[in-house]
């Protein structure tokens, strides 16, 4: 079997993180398979994916179209701003198309497994293959890009989501349009391990080293605007002065879509705002998030909006480490409030200090987290579980072939 893999960046976060474990699953399952992966700027998820053994082909973006995004910002322009820059990313999209046809032609693919809203529309109108779109995503809050899906929605033959709360939320867009299935992301477990490495953070932050007994607290994340920076730093301004932590801002921005992300100058601004410019740090990217999730005592997930899945909080409890999640949306799913985790509610910076508070102060509670936390990972996010539940809905589709459903448009 031969499946073409289509993402629209050449970045890591969170879906390529997922992307990548399948890759590396699948070469171990099925050596005799060919994976190809389509992204439009070589990067760390190229690279990697040569080095998982599968073929990369890099087809960019016009500007127009790498820079159109479904983002509240986005949603805020005015009417007229907003349908000049549609037309100018139509025109680029056609072209994309145009040239991805021609790319999937040569190749040939049994299927074609799309990683990404942007990717989906164009793998719909571009295939000849059954298309599955992996949605790691909400398509409620995204009126564009449910648009633009509902259009292309014959395209393809399958979708899969990521959790139980954004499965729903793709059924409640496409009704019987769409057959949706459930696959839990998964964690490589021998990577996200309690043992191992630890990136030394206040180097790659700058700052000098923090003196013994400092609780090290860092949120993790891109710089999209959802994940709950905002939060973060007024959370860490309710803390006790004299309460002995070290906070880290983790991440970077990522993608390329206009006006969805912070910059590092707007976030060092918002510490200063908030009063906590000399209790936080900024990494950076980490290119090993499992070292420097090892290097925390307490890994805090903060968005504000409902996350699809929630990858940093699975990996976070693979490392066995005290996690402090916004209890929302797919991350909900993940954990066990009080027994593998702590939980606020999105958006809630005084629920989110008390937590931040109550395992700075108790040692004995973030080591009992941290083992009860590595013991769901290794009984849920298991990278063997995820390839089992994903085997079959790629024989299912390559045996549809270019039937109905199968994304044949011509």
């Amino acid at each position: 079997m031969k499946i073409v893999y289509l993402n629209s960046s050449g970045q890591i976060g969170g879906a390529e993180g997922v992307l990548l474990d399948l890759l590396a699953g699948l070469r171990r399952s099925e050596p005799a398979w060919r994976l190809h992966l389509i992204a439009p700027v070589e990067g760390p998820l190229t690279e990697r994916a040569l080095s998982l053994g599968a073929g990369v082909t890099v087809s960019p973006f016009a500007g127009a179209l790498a820079r159109l995004g479904d983002s509240p910002a986005g949603r805020r322009r005015r009417p007229a701003a907003l349908a000049a820059r549609l037309v100018t990313a139509a025109a680029a999209a056609a072209t994309h198309i145009r040239r991805l046809r021609r790319l999937l032609r040569a190749l040939a693919p049994d299927l074609i497994h799309s990683n990404g809203l942007k990717t989906h529309v164009l793998a719909a109108w571009a295939a000849r293959a059954p298309v599955v779109w992996h949605f790691h995503d909400y398509v409620s809050g995204r009126p564009l890009a449910a648009r633009l899906l509902r259009l292309s929605a014959r395209g393809c033959a399958m979708a899969v989501a990521n959790s139980a709360s954004v499965a729903a939320d793709v059924g409640g867009q496409f009704g019987r349009r769409l057959g949706v299935r459930q696959v839990h992301n998964a964690v490589n477990l021998e990577r996200f391990s309690p043992e191992g490495e630890r990136a030394d953070l206040d180097a790659l932050a700058g700052l000098p080293p923090a003196p013994a007994g400092v609780v090290r607290i860092g949120l993790v994340a891109t710089f999209a605007r959802w994940k709950g920076h905002d939060t973060f730093m007024r959370a860490l301004a309710r803390l006790p002065a004299d309460l002995p932590v070290r906070a880290y801002v983790i991440g970077a921005a990522l993608y390329q879509t206009e006006g969805s992300q912070y910059g590092i100058k707007e976030l060092r601004r918002m510490a200063e705002g908030a009063g906590v410019a000399d209790r936080v740090g900024f990494t950076g990217h980490a290119a090993r998030p499992e070292e420097a999730l090892r290097a925390l005592d307490v890994v805090v997930h903060a968005s504000t909006a409902p996350e699809p899945f929630g990858l940093v909080i699975a990996e976070a409890m693979a490392c066995g480490r005290a996690v402090v999640a916004s209890a929302a949306g797919g991350a909900a799913e993940l954990f066990t409030p009080g027994r593998d985790a702590l939980a606020h509610r999105p958006g809630d910076d005084r629920g989110l200090a008390d937590c931040l508070a109550r395992l700075a102060y108790d040692p004995a509670l973030r080591a009992a987290l941290g083992e009860a936390a590595r013991k769901t990972a290794v009984a849920r996010f298991d990278s063997a579980r995820m390839i089992a539940e994903w085997l079959p809905i790629y024989r299912d589709l390559a045996a549809r072939g270019g039937g109905a459903g199968g994304g044949g448009r011509r």
